[in-house]
């Protein structure tokens, strides 16, 4: 009954627990994680005499969500439908069917929180809550009582004012009453690399230590009770001081990620933790690292000793990934193990739909706890169950405390987005805006255009002349499943439907560039195709997409997000896939003439690809002219301008084409993915050369396969 012999990690001299008083703030809590035993110790905590046990051993699981982005329920408020593909209601049965298989668990959230669905905005937008009210995700959160979280970068999304009310105060920043004291979100959050310029100290706690009792067997069988601590440090993308700028400049600054784990990783250590853990709201990427970089994980794994667990999110993707070709071939990183160079590490996609789960093995010795590597399981357990006879997805049934929490509030918000502003006399759709169907994009594009070219009219002179353009991209573009497109049916418009045409809070910046540097932004847009070879007779993907299998290896995806267009007669250019990138925008015009490097444009865009987009739009190193940075949401500019032009037509809202393929023929067939039963979309859009090759593509994710004719 004794124990295999153990691999060392990270042995803790339990004694470093009794003699050194903590420089921070450390949150102490009991086994389940309730709010009421959270207690701040601002000096040395008391310790529990330890029981002299001098041989046992333990589980203990690490139970992690990321990205849930408000999806408290599976339901879909753009399509006022449910969804049960995703939500927080199914992921909570995962965690409490966990929770029976470990005598020990602990349960963190890994940020990007509470923004992201029609609820979220609702909530802090439309019908504030007041101080007293929890937000729904976190009194949804509150049904498995979460025991530590960290911020991602929506989390900056609605301002620091929210920012410090749904965390229930405290915040020391200029413009916020740190006075304040609310709800909350129900667990302690840490956060190391976001300091407040007012104070020069980080924002929140830079990490949390809990201490538990955990469940123990001795070597005669005998359970046992052992105290445990367990810290955790919390990081953010450094990039919300550009996405966010409008609310954070000059009021807080942001460390390099892995700078901010090398500081205080050792000094968790040293305050007698005897696991510490990474939250990171951030991925992975394995080149040159550049101070500042959005996605260090493997970098920090790879640089930073004393890690025992790293939590990464932020990609909306999945690790460990045990499929047949697997994200994140990187050296060093074991899909099998669950490991980045040796470390256990999970990134549990997005929405609710995994659970990361990191289950340790320890050795008690009478002084200290020792982690058994060889032991360790690793594993995402996701919603989906299978499928049934007929092929369709089932999924784990939902968590009735959870959709209980959150039903008046639910029902609120559909009551808000099914308010009326117009009506449309054709189907706006992104399922074919990847082959040129402006249908959801031109609205867009026209609102922002009206906006700014007001704003420069009345506010601007020094820019009068100056031609005022826009460009959006199709922001779902099939990432999640073959139902993740915009797509607005013909006949009545209400609030909801303007929101699926423009689904993120971004607000309103308009860029003023030269011929060259519009030329270079749709270079950079061009990178959502692969290189096309017209004599090769084999199947070729035309979109560079990672969530339906198109990139070649060795290659990036490149997001149909960042995949911006022009919708307007005034702006004229063909994409040649044939060409390498960087040389594939051709016949570039402006009224009919060709753009030159010496004409001057104001482009209407978001603060996001404003402030964040322009090193790799224009080159490392170098920035838009940003001529006005708007405090209003382009999704409000867009439900404005509908009930402005409540009768929307084809002809005038969904029609204009800016671009289009330069005509190639090909030896074999270039194919590209899309939702099922849609191709009378791309008929209705115009689309001719598109036909259908496949009414299912095997993914089990909604998609069919389509060809395109590059020749018409």
């Amino acid at each position: 009954m004794f124990a295999p012999p153990m691999q060392q990690r990270h042995p803790v001299r339990r004694l470093a627990q009794l003699l050194l008083a903590t420089s921070m703030a450390l949150a102490l809590a009991a086994c389940g994680g309730d709010d009421d035993d959270v207690t701040e110790v601002p000096g040395q905590p008391e310790t529990p005499e330890t029981p002299q046990i001098s041989s046992a051993s333990a589980e203990l699981a690490l139970l992690a969500t990321t990205d849930l982005h408000a999806n408290v329920l599976g339901y879909d408020y753009f399509k006022l439908a449910e969804d049960p593909s995703y939500g927080f209601d199914r992921t909570a049965t995962l965690i409490r069917t966990v929770r029976e298989e470990f005598a020990n668990t602990l349960l963190v959230d890994n940020g990007d929180t509470i923004q992201g669905t029609a609820l979220a905005d609702y909530e802090a937008l439309v019908a504030p809550l007041p101080c007293g009210q929890q937000l729904s995700i976190y009194k949804a959160m509150a049904e498995l009582q979460y025991d530590v979280g960290t911020l991602g970068n929506h989390e900056f999304n609605y301002g620091l004012p929210f920012l410090n009310q749904v965390l229930g105060g405290g915040l020391e920043v200029d413009g916020v009453d740190a006075g304040q004291r609310c709800a909350g979100a129900g667990f302690p959050m840490a956060l190391a690399n976001v300091s407040s310029v007012k104070t020069g100290k980080p924002l929140i706690a830079p990490y949390v230590i809990v201490e538990r009792d955990i469940t123990a067997v001795q070597d005669d069988g005998q359970s046992v009770t052992l105290p445990i601590k367990i810290g955790f440090v919390g990081l953010t993308t450094p990039g919300i001081m550009n996405w966010d700028k409008r609310y954070l400049d000059g009021k807080v600054t942001v460390q390099d990620g892995l700078e901010a784990a090398q500081q205080y990783v050792p000094e968790v250590r040293a305050q007698g933790a005897d696991l510490v853990f990474v939250l990171l709201h951030g991925g992975m990427s394995d080149g040159s690292y550049n101070a500042g970089s959005e996605n260090p994980g493997w970098h920090i794994a790879r640089e930073v000793d004393g890690i025992d667990g790293l939590v990464m999110g932020h990609q909306h993707n999945s690790f460990p990934d045990r499929s047949s070709n697997p994200q994140y071939a990187y050296e060093g990183v074991d899909h099998a193990a669950g490991t980045v160079h040796g470390v256990p590490a999970v990134m549990p996609s997005s929405w609710g739909k995994a659970l990361g789960v990191m289950a340790y093995s320890l050795q008690w010795d009478g002084q200290q706890w020792r982690v058994d590597d060889a032991r360790t399981e690793v594993e995402l357990r996701t919603i989906l169950t299978g499928q049934d006879a007929g092929g369709a997805n089932q999924y784990v049934q939902p968590d009735a405390a959870v959709s209980a929490s959150v039903q008046t509030q639910h029902e609120a918000t559909i009551e808000y987005v099914k308010t009326p502003i117009g009506t449309t006399d054709f189907r706006m759709s992104t399922l074919f805006a990847d082959v040129g169907d402006p249908g959801a994009i031109q609205l867009v594009n026209q609102a922002q255009q009206d906006y700014v070219s007001r704003y420069v009219s009345e506010n601007l002179p020094e820019h009068a002349g100056v031609p005022v353009l826009s460009i959006s991209a199709p922001f779902k573009a099939g990432y999640q499943s073959g139902q993740d497109y915009t797509d607005v049916a013909a006949g009545p418009l209400a609030i909801f439907n303007a929101a699926d045409l423009y689904l993120y809070p971004n607000t309103v910046y308009a860029v003023k560039v030269n011929g060259d540097e519009l030329k270079l932004w749709l270079e950079n847009a061009a990178l959502r195709f692969n290189r096309i070879d017209p004599a090769s007779t084999a199947d070729q993907w035309l979109i560079k997409d990672v969530s339906t299998g198109q990139v070649p290896a060795g290659e990036s995806a490149f997001a149909g997000y960042n995949f911006d267009m022009f919708t307007s007669a005034d702006i004229q250019y063909e994409i040649d896939v044939t060409q390498p990138t960087g040389s594939r925008i051709r016949n570039l015009q402006y009224q009919g003439l060709p753009v030159v490097a010496s004409q001057s444009f104001i482009v209407a865009t978001n603060n996001y690809r404003a402030e964040s987009s322009a090193r790799y739009i224009l080159g490392e190193g170098k920035a838009f002219d940003i001529i006005f940075a708007s405090p209003d949401a382009n999704r409000d500019v867009v439900i404005n301008y509908i009930k402005e032009h409540p009768g929307i037509t084809r002809a005038a809202n969904g029609a204009a084409r800016s671009w289009r393929f330069t005509p190639v023929q090909t030896a074999g067939k270039v194919l590209f993915k899309s939702g099922r039963d849609a191709l009378a979309v791309a008929q209705d859009a115009g689309l001719g050369q598109v036909a259908l090759d496949s009414a299912d593509d095997g993914s089990s994710q909604g998609r069919a396969v389509y060809r395109i004719d590059l020749s018409q």
